[in-house]
């Protein structure tokens, strides 16, 4: 397992980027935008390890901007963890098995998430390419929210 980033959501991305760049001094190292589900998400690093962060060898901080407008209450800014696994489903059977319930499902080979007992959402990416899909991930639903 290797530790990938940790999301956060924000409300004003360019005030965000003016604190965790201009001021905190993290090196904006990518940025997508989806306009189908109104969100930008910036990927942010320390000082020279912006090589690293591009290969995914190096944690980083991602900020969320929902395109709509929300007051974010009771840490709802605060996302995720996030952790490269050699084999998402082997992952998630055993997290499964231990009693983990599976909030969102491997479904397409690449991304699932689960909670903590604390209530932290951590998602788990497929290293590599995604895994072909496979039942009975393919079929499962969601469980409550991640």
């Amino acid at each position: 397992m290797k530790y990938l980033h940790t999301m956060v959501r924000v409300k004003n991305l360019d005030d965000s980027l003016d604190f965790y760049c201009n001021k905190l001094g993290l090196m904006e190292v990518s940025r997508s935008e989806s306009p189908m589900g109104r969100f930008t998400l910036v990927f942010l690093c320390a000082p020279g390890d912006e090589e690293l962060a591009k290969a995914s060898k190096a944690p980083m901080v991602e900020l969320t901007y929902n395109w709509d407008t929300e007051d974010y209450q009771g840490g709802r800014n605060f996302g995720h963890l996030a952790y490269a696994v050699d084999d998402i489903y082997a992952t998630c059977q055993r997290l499964q098995e231990g009693g983990v319930t599976i909030n969102r499902p491997p479904r397409d080979g690449r991304m699932a998430f689960v909670r903590s007992p604390d209530g932290i959402s951590v998602e788990l990416l497929q290293a590599g390419p995604a895994l072909p899909p496979a039942e009975p991930w393919t079929s499962m639903p969601n469980t409550g929210a991640w």
